[in-house]
């Protein structure tokens, strides 16, 4: 009976001790938010961040609808641009035509004064050549003057030309030639007039097609480029408070994993897992995702030297194969490495298991296949809780896959 009760004692003093760590944790982190507010606070960010991919999404079809409207618009930018250049030629054309025709007014002129000039002259001419012969005294050409219904019947009536002499009748056809000059002058004048106000209000209406064209390129250029400019920094502002808001997600799910991890090497009870064993000879360290493969390119390094597989902080990790634990170095001695930890297996082959909360082996220690050898984290050089697991053949390190 006494044996009874003291098994009974040391069963409830061991189920105790869980729950005894579970009520200190929350004392021991005072203030600190709690595993529910910081998934709470996850899920919160996480709808922020769908909100704004989904604006981005929305963003992005616009700002792509508008650069097609602009692709569309070059081809009748680049019609509007040749009809602008024939415009302009055409307008050049337009002002040579007006600058000759200018030319010829200005001669057309200069020759109406010349012949109005030598009209003049002829006139008085004849009128000193008719005084000569009335002072003659020829009554019958004096009787002809004065019948004449004006000049122009003078200059036609047979018998008056009868009567004059070849000089008279030389200044005669010079006055008739010089009247029909000025007459013909004055028409072709009126004729370049109409011809010059013609192609004047053409250069002009040409001139205004030109400043049409000019303006809609102009406004629906700057009309596509202005929205186009508003949704790309509209889509820029959202990007990046969507950045910040995965910083944020990823600084909260760190922590808590941190408090999972505590939770978890506080209780003991993180479970190891199922032993699940490779084709090559070595199990699975952990079970998890590959989230990195063998020989990744990365910023920092050409060829990821193994692989990661995605777990959470406090996972037990067992060892590959049995062996001889080979090396141990804490964070501050491995650099990315973390907690860090390797197995001799046989003489050319070892196992190295990285970024590691805690060891649960000791240096020189033999272990077996599947013992667990330390709990996972993300120690080092690390951006989420996973493991990092390598294969070395005579130090050398080799794809794991090719042993799992």
């Amino acid at each position: 009976m006494r044996h009874r009760m003291r098994r009974l004692f040391a069963l409830v003093a061991v189920c105790s001790v869980p729950l005894v760590l579970w009520a200190l944790l929350p004392l021991a982190s005072a203030g600190a938010p709690s595993p529910g507010q910081i998934q709470r606070k996850i899920a919160h960010k996480e709808s922020q961040i769908a909100g704004h991919r989904a604006h981005e999404r929305v963003l992005t079809t616009d700002i792509t609808a508008l650069s097609n409207r602009i692709r569309a618009l070059q081809s009748d930018i680049t019609r509007l641009q040749a009809r602008q250049t024939r415009l302009e030629t055409d307008l050049a054309a337009k002002r040579l035509q007006l600058a000759r025709l200018q030319g010829r007014l200005r001669a057309e002129r200069l020759k109406l004064a010349r012949l109005k000039a030598r009209l003049a002259a002829a006139k008085t001419t004849l009128g000193k050549r008719l005084v000569q012969i009335y002072e003659d005294g020829e009554p019958d050409l004096i009787a002809v003057v004065l019948e004449s219904n004006g000049f122009q019947d003078l200059l036609e009536r047979g018998e008056f030309l009868r009567r004059i002499s070849r000089q008279d009748t030389r200044i005669i056809t010079a006055v008739k030639t010089a009247k029909a000059a000025a007459a013909a002058s004055a028409t072709r004048l009126a004729g370049l007039e109409r011809k010059q106000a013609k192609v004047t209000a053409t250069i002009a209406t040409e001139a205004e097609q030109v400043a049409a064209v000019k303006g809609t390129l102009v406004s629906r250029r700057a009309g596509y480029a202005s929205a186009r400019s508003s949704k790309t920094s509209s889509l820029v502002a959202s990007r990046s408070q969507r950045h910040h808001l995965e910083s944020d997600v990823a600084t909260l799910r760190a922590q808590q994993s941190a408090i999972t991890a505590r939770l978890a090497a506080a209780s003991g009870t993180a479970p190891a897992g199922p032993i699940h064993a490779g084709s090559g000879g070595l199990i699975w360290p952990v079970n998890g995702p590959i989230t990195s493969p063998f020989c990744e390119s990365r910023p920092w390094e050409a060829c990821h030297p193994g692989i990661d597989i995605g777990v959470p902080s406090g996972t037990p990790v067992r060892a590959a194969a049995s062996g001889r634990v080979a090396l141990i170095e804490g964070e501050g001695a491995s650099g990315g490495y973390g907690n860090f930890l390797c197995i001799q297996h046989s003489g050319s082959l070892s196992t190295c298991y990285a970024h590691l909360m805690s060891f649960r082996v000791s240096m020189g220690q033999s272990v077996s296949q599947g013992q667990v050898v330390a709990i996972s984290d993300c120690t080092g050089r690390c951006f989420g809780p996973h493991l990092h697991f390598e294969v070395r053949i005579n130090g050398q390190v080799v794809n794991p896959m090719n042993y799992l």
